[in-house]
């Protein structure tokens, strides 16, 4: 058992010392052929890594611009979406897929560097190197082939002169043992041919050895090339061949290792990629998302209350006078907007805005009886069954303050709110004027902190003149001053809007839980929350803390107005030149010589707003009206 274990580890360790000049001697060709498949297979390898390399570059860009596609615009509503928990989530998610790509570059730079430029700098030496070896042996092999040549040389003429000494010797016996010959003359020509023939002979045999000495000369100096060329020249020469293709085998798995911790050394950095991404998964809170969207979307209002019954049936047992009985129609008018708010279209109210903004009537000629009659018209707008309908409900006082709720929504959707965001609700107006404070606050510090810095550099250049003009930096100071103060007066501004609001927020909240109380001891529901509702196109009324809750003196009902702004103030008077039908919504009719109270002059679209009584107002052609304002307001002006 031993021994052939022992048997086995000689065959192995002879197996493993074979060289190429004992054992490959005569395959000279072969070993041509096998180096340079060697070179070949190492130029393949090294296209192999070029094309990896090339895949991680095309891979890492793609990656790359996959994560730039996805990350949120400045500017954008998407910047906006991470405020939210999942959106953040993703955003690092995003970030970490570019580090994750960066470690792709690192392959691919890796990769050239150590292997491919390495790799392709080896070929050419070990082309040159096989080339050298190569050239050498073939210079061996001929020489020994040229030994051979002239052995062989040798040879032939050896054999060639023994064959002619051989000739001449039996034709130098023939004439010598020739005995029919008798005559005496003929035996004189005999024997001068058998002497000729005689020393014929004898040179024949004299090259013959001459011929037979230089072949053994040339047998020994091939058979000593012959030894060195098969026991020293070639085995030398085959054994550099085989370390160079060791060298090669070695260097290529030198290479394959490296390829292989290329790709390690990054693992560690991918991992924590990978890490991240799944921290910023787990960094998800759904409880926090949806609190999110209760502070973005929360109004600060509160729902709107139950609509009261309004009995027709019963019969008025006492007369009305004239106020009281307008009072009533107002009251009912005011009741009949909250059941009226849900059926208005948005396009419906959105013709509302632009009706009276259109170009007034020409006035008449002359005021006669028939232009009068044929006399101007307000502009002509094709109206639907439901814009019919709200057209009484339109033309009160409440109309205006609808107009009024539905620009600040309106403001809202076409992005041209307000500096103070009144248009916004109570709640979101304060994350606003909070929001806004704050970069003004952070603009303020950076300014002072360039004031600091300034004026530090001013006090250098006054210790050390050689190092500049101390009045040069005065021109930037007073300008990084007039920033500051103007910055600070933006603040102010935006503080007192805020501390309003906050203060706003507070009465609300103490006269809702009062209201509450109140309601929960009398048993009954709260009926104001009707002044809160939200506008059909998503706007919303401005703060309601401005109105107060008033008790109906029989029903104990709160008013549920939109009366959220104060009525404007009259700043002057005006007589009707000629009759108006005001057939458009955002118009009111007139009579002629009928005096009406101007509330807005005109702004130079040729309509002036104009008030009837507390309930009604509207807008009137400016060409069809006297005007005269107050004196302490705008002066005597006269608009004929």
């Amino acid at each position: 058992m031993h021994s052939n274990r022992g048997l086995a580890r000689r065959n192995c360790l002879e197996t493993m010392n074979c060289s190429w000049g004992t054992e490959l001697w005569d395959q000279f060709d072969n070993l041509e052929k096998y180096t340079q498949w060697g070179i070949e297979f190492v130029e393949r390898y090294t296209k192999f890594v070029k094309e990896r390399s090339e895949i991680e570059l095309s891979y890492a860009k793609q990656i790359r611009n996959l994560s730039k596609k996805y990350q949120p615009k400045k500017n954008s509503r998407e910047e906006e979406e991470y405020k939210y928990t999942s959106c953040r989530a993703f955003l690092m998610t995003l970030n970490e897929l570019n580090d994750y790509a960066g470690q792709h570059e690192v392959i691919a730079e890796s990769l050239s560097s150590q292997i491919i430029s390495e790799l392709t700098r080896y070929i050419q030496e070990l082309k040159a190197e096989r080339k050298a070896h190569f050239h050498d042996g073939r210079r061996a092999q001929q020489h020994i082939e040229n030994s051979w040549k002239q052995l062989e040389s040798s040879k032939r003429r050896f054999e060639r002169d023994c064959k002619e000494a051989d000739r001449a010797q039996h034709y130098f016996d023939k004439m010598d043992a020739d005995i029919n010959v008798t005559k005496a003359d003929v035996e004189k020509v005999s024997k001068r041919c058998s002497l000729k023939a005689k020393q014929q002979a004898q040179m024949r045999h004299q090259i013959a050895d001459d011929s037979k000495n230089e072949y053994l000369a040339y047998l020994q100096k091939f058979n000593k090339d012959q030894h060195e060329h098969y026991y020293t020249l070639i085995p030398h020469i085959f054994q550099r061949i085989q370390e160079m293709e060791e060298r090669r085998i070695e260097r290529i798995g030198e290479s394959m290792r490296c390829y292989a911790e290329v790709e390690r050394k990054v693992l560690p950095i991918v991992s924590k990629c990978l890490d991240g991404m799944t921290k910023a998964a787990e960094s998800i809170e759904p409880k926090m998302d949806t609190k999110q969207v209760v502070e973005t979307f929360k109004s600060g209002f509160e729902p709107p209350g139950d609509v009261e019954f309004e009995d027709y049936s019963v019969s008025m047992k006492r007369a009305v006078s004239e106020s009281s009985f307008l009072n009533a129609r107002g009251e009912s008018r005011r009741r009949s907007r909250s059941k009226l708010w849900p059926l208005i279209k948005r396009n419906k109210l959105m013709s509302l805005l632009a009706s009276p903004r259109q170009p007034p009537p020409p006035p008449p000629t002359s005021p006669s009886p028939e232009g009068l009659a044929n006399g101007p018209h307000s502009p002509q707008q094709p109206k639907e069954p439901l814009s019919q309908r709200l057209n009484d409900f339109m033309s009160s006082k409440h109309k205006m303050q609808c107009l009024r709720s539905l620009k600040r929504g309106l403001s809202l959707k076409l992005g041209t709110g307000q500096e103070d965001y009144s248009h916004l609700p109570p709640e979101q107006r304060r994350k606003k004027l909070q929001a806004k404070f704050n970069d003004i606050s952070k603009d303020i510090q950076k300014e002072m902190d360039q004031r600091d810095a300034l004026t530090k550099m001013k006090e250098v250049y006054i210790k050390n003149p050689h190092m500049g003009d101390p009045n040069s930096v005065d021109p930037r100071l007073e300008e990084v001053q007039q920033s500051i103060e103007k910055l600070q007066l933006e603040a102010h501004k935006y503080e007192g809007w805020l501390t309003d609001v906050e203060r706003k927020l507070l009465e609300k909240g103490s006269t809702q839980r009062r209201q509450s109380a109140h309601f929960d001891s009398q048993g009954n529901t709260p009926n104001s929350c009707a002044q809160n509702r939200e506008s059909p196109d998503g706007s919303y009324t401005e703060d309601p803390s401005t109105e107060t809750v008033q008790f109906k003196s029989r029903s104990t009902e709160f008013d549920d107005e939109f009366d959220d702004e104060d009525p404007l103030p009259t700043i002057g008077t005006c007589k009707a030149l000629y009759p108006f039908e005001g057939q458009n919504e955002g118009t009111i009719p007139m009579a002629e010589g009928e005096m009406l109270y101007v509330i807005e002059e005109d702004k130079g679209d040729g309509w002036t707003r104009v008030r009837r009584n507390e309930d009604e107002e509207g807008y009137v052609p400016t060409s069809y009206i006297k005007l005269c304002f107050d004196a302490n307001s705008k002066g005597a002006m006269t608009y004929i």
